[in-house]
């Protein structure tokens, strides 16, 4: 298989090694055209994963990507922009998306913005510089497309890359959505040091919120309590280095959301909260923790925020 890997980000990056050992020819295209001839001159990306081993690896821009030649392409840059850089990706190979978010506009699902191709999604507990150290993880790869989600999951299992097959689309989606607007919360409550017993609660019902919307939107259930869903939430909320629990932790710490993700770089939680908290309120549902973390972001104090949720009336589990 002769892969395009657009997005030279950490998960970009650690994702065309991962396809490399599996014996696939990659290119990975990036933004910058100082940064793809840095990659073809050391085999080492300069801003991100910089110790990820890419000899063997072509590189280019993005403009000049050569997607004709490309028989998967494989997408993995920020919601904000995925609309236009799978509209500037013409051809009819298949697309895998890696991009964790809604398309910040509509609300839609960015899968339904690859048009008249196949199109997967990857998702799970996959933390990019874990994967790319060749450390045991599993994940999911979700398609309409059977045929398509069989060959990729051929391609791409390995003894430490254990890779399913969902044809739950929505929820997958979702999931991978939604997860990192709790992971704000579950920073949030870090940087206020309420502890651990808090922040699982936070997380377990934040998987309720999730599983909520799934439901409202046609997902399977089962989708949200596996591992592009609760696997997927967990790492995301607990692990050092995850950037959206990390800009929960900033903002309750006292940072602005611009403030921190100008240190942590793109934070998709930022993004994907107001998305979310808007087609909650066109489905007619309720999602306590993620219109928390909106007032937040707006400006809200963060500790009477805490008290409200704990203060909310009591019901059924």
């Amino acid at each position: 298989m002769n892969a395009l890997v657009v997005g030279g980000g950490s998960w970009g990056t650690g994702f065309a090694r991962l396809l490399a050992d599996r014996g696939v020819a990659v290119t990975l295209a990036v933004h910058r055209a100082e940064d793809a001839a840095s990659i073809s001159a050391t085999g080492r990306n300069p801003r991100y994963s910089t110790g990820v081993d890419l000899r063997g690896i072509a590189a280019a821009t993005i403009a000049e990507a050569p997607v004709a030649d490309a028989e998967l392409v494989v997408v993995a840059v920020p919601s904000l922009v995925f609309r236009a850089v799978v509209e500037s990706l013409a051809g009819t190979a298949p697309v895998l998306s890696l991009t964790k978010g809604l398309d910040p506009a509509t609300g839609e699902r960015l899968s339904t913005l690859v048009r008249g191709r196949p199109v997967a999604v990857l998702s799970g507990p996959n933390m990019a510089e874990e994967v790319a150290a060749g450390l045991p993880a599993a994940t999911v790869v979700a398609s309409e497309d059977a045929e398509l989600a069989r060959r990729l999951q051929e391609t791409l299992n390995s003894l430490v890359f254990r890779v399913y097959v969902n044809d739950d689309l929505i929820g997958v989606e979702l999931c991978a959505a939604a997860k990192n607007v709790i992971a704000l919360a579950a920073g949030a409550v870090d940087g206020l040091g309420l502890g651990d017993n808090s922040k699982t609660a936070l997380i377990t019902r934040g998987l309720v919120e999730m599983a909520r919307l799934g439901e409202a939107l046609g997902a399977d259930a089962g989708t949200f309590y596996g591992l592009a869903g609760m696997g997927d939430l967990i790492v995301t909320c607990w692990h050092p280095s995850g950037r959206n629990r990390r800009a929960g932790e900033l903002i309750a710490l006292g940072a602005t959301p611009d403030e921190a993700a100008a240190q942590i770089g793109t934070v998709e939680g930022l993004t994907t909260a107001p998305v979310l908290r808007d087609l909650s309120y066109r489905l007619g549902i309720e999602l306590p923790i993620t219109e928390g973390v909106c007032m937040v972001l707006d400006g809200s104090d963060l500790n009477e925020l805490a008290a409200g949720l704990m203060g909310r009336q009591p019901t059924r589990e």
